[in-house]
């Protein structure tokens, strides 16, 4: 049996810059991803099978085709091999949170399924493949720190980033990506302005700061567990900067270090909230 992580995809600063004819929104985002993710396994078997377990799992119980079986078929398909093989999720991370958990998914299927079959899928045919299976996958496909841009497939390193620590907040509402773009008011965001490197927490912050994320204020208004989500981080003494991830509801808030974000997200906890604090991921 073999595994892979799927971590969680955090955009540190999100700015919406324009609209294709094909309705695909052009954004420009830095991302980085988290110790914290879902789990996947897999092994040889008859025809392909998935099950799905772990915290989240049973939000994902109703769905019979997700975006693991799909980047599994297309993989097959792509190799000339037969898709088999017994899949098992440990989910635990929350559905439709805004940190890419479904793309991380796919992700993570694409690579290891790619090692159960043996088969030598050239980087670009990877991602090329993964572009297919949604905006935020190829991003997770690689996995590393990076600012997106494009409609997701325009991926650069991003500076070393400094020793810090994330905590993680969801208020245990689920948000449509969708329902957030058709909120989004009318105008555009000029692309992200990118210091040449953050020596340290704070300087990465206060680059931060200067940015913004475009889909936070719609997805408060559809939402509003997603404002006391920021306003709890915000009023949380050693947190740096709050912000929403993607199109919501997850919130993160940076910290100077891995121990300050653990221990913020012992305060932060609250009933009906997921909280995570830590690191970002190795």
């Amino acid at each position: 049996m073999d595994e892979e992580f799927a971590p969680a995809k955090i955009n540190l600063a999100l700015h919406v810059l324009g609209r294709r004819a094909d309705s695909y929104h052009l954004l420009d985002s830095v991302v980085v991803f988290a110790g914290v993710g879902d789990l996947l396994t897999a092994e040889p078997g008859d025809g392909l099978t998935l099950t799905v377990r772990g915290r989240f799992g049973p939000a994902l119980a109703g769905e019979g085709d997700n975006l693991v079986l799909r980047a599994a078929r297309l993989l097959a398909e792509a190799g000339g091999v037969r898709a088999e093989a017994r899949l098992v999720l440990r989910k635990e991370l929350p559905v439709a949170s805004g940190i890419g958990g479904g793309s991380a998914d796919a992700a993570a299927a694409l690579r290891l399924l790619a090692r159960l079959w043996r088969l030598e899928v050239p980087a670009p045919d990877l991602a090329a493949l993964a572009m297919r299976l949604g905006a935020d996958v190829p991003v997770c496909l690689a996995g590393r720190p990076a600012r997106m841009q494009g409609v997701g497939e325009h991926l650069a390193a991003l500076p070393a980033l400094p020793a810090c620590g994330l905590v993680l907040l969801n208020p245990g509402v689920p948000v449509a990506t969708r329902d957030v773009f058709a909120r989004r008011p009318p105008g555009f965001s000029r692309p992200l302005d990118l210091p040449p490197a953050w020596p340290d927490a704070a300087a990465l912050a206060a680059a931060l700061a200067r940015a913004g994320n475009d889909l936070e204020v719609p997805a408060v208004g559809l939402a509003p567990a997603i404002g006391e989500a920021l306003a709890a981080l915000r009023a949380d003494g050693d947190c740096m900067l709050a912000r929403m991830s993607g199109s919501g509801a997850t919130c993160f808030g940076l910290y100077a270090s891995e121990a300050e974000a653990e221990a913020a997200a012992g305060r932060l906890a609250r009933p009906g909230w997921w909280v995570w604090g830590g690191g970002l991921a190795r």
